[in-house]
């Protein structure tokens, strides 16, 4: 019989086997560490850092003097924050008045483990990005924007250029994904930045995900909804040379599923949940 000390060696022996040979998936953590803190703050950004994501993924508006800000929405989600009564729309507020409102007073009830941190106004890109110094993580940012509603963000020209300018203000180039559904915004950021990662979003009908990135301007990267990643559609993404990054996966069995896939990062709202997962299965 096998002593306690060689039954360990043995089952660590066995982990480490398991993951021979296989790639190390990246973790996106979604708006933040978001099961635990209120989305796109900074203690949210401070906690995806601390438990080892990868990457953060926020959301972009920009204010009415042209500052871009961390929202998934561009009119303040008020069932989020909490602020003046009035205007709550960002591009007709100036940054002083978007900094009224405290998105960190209400915790989320979609997701229980979240707690409320008071004072988590809404944060500035700039201030996103300052966080980088303190860790190693990365940032997925978002650009919100849609074409139908134009009076909601600046022309994607003007907009790809604060986010880019707000990059290379923090020498950050290395550290970020630009990402967008609207690929208008992706190909005006690849023509100034092309050096920049940039990825496709995409969460319509099934569609093949080589098609995607050509759309958004020849990418490398693209983003399905979860549920569309197929093992097929990635090997033919592979084949092309593509990275494919799904989002927003919470479950253990939509991970595996992914996982079987062959996908290359995971875009999730609870990062250390997922990092314990993969580490399990000698994927990190």
């Amino acid at each position: 019989m096998l002593g306690s000390m060689a039954l360990k060696v043995v089952a660590l022996i066995v982990m480490a086997l398991a993951g021979y040979g296989q790639t190390r998936i990246p973790v996106h953590a979604h708006r933040g560490a978001r099961v635990e803190m209120p989305e796109n703050t900074i203690p949210a950004f401070e906690r995806a850092m601390e438990v080892g994501s990868d990457m953060i993924e926020l959301d972009t508006a920009v204010t009415k003097d042209n500052v871009v800000v961390v929202s998934h929405d561009p009119i303040v989600n008020r069932k989020l924050c909490a602020g003046p009564e009035g205007e709550a729309r960002i591009r007709f507020l100036t940054l002083d008045e978007v900094k009224k409102f405290d998105c960190g007073a209400k915790a989320n009830a979609e997701f229980p483990r979240q707690k409320a941190v008071p004072g988590s106004m809404v944060p500035t890109l700039d201030e996103a990005l300052a966080l980088l110094k303190k860790g190693k993580s990365g940032y997925n940012i978002e650009v919100k924007c849609d074409p139908k509603k134009p009076d909601l963000y600046p022309d994607s020209a003007s907009y790809a250029k604060l986010v880019v300018d707000a990059i290379r203000r923090h020498k950050a180039e290395k550290r970020v994904q630009v990402q967008s559904f609207d690929f208008r915004i992706v190909i005006e950021v690849k023509k100034i930045a092309p050096e920049l990662r940039l990825c496709a979003l995409y969460g319509g009908m099934p569609k093949d995900l080589v098609e995607i990135s050509k759309e958004a301007g020849g990418v490398t990267y693209v983003a399905p909804h979860y549920m569309l990643v197929t093992k097929g559609n990635v090997e033919a993404a592979h084949k092309a040379g593509l990275k494919v990054v799904p989002w927003t996966v919470n479950s253990v069995e939509a991970w595996d599923r992914l996982i079987d896939a062959g996908v290359d990062e995971i875009i999730t709202d609870d990062p250390e949940a997922l990092i314990a997962h993969l580490k399990a299965k000698g994927r990190r």
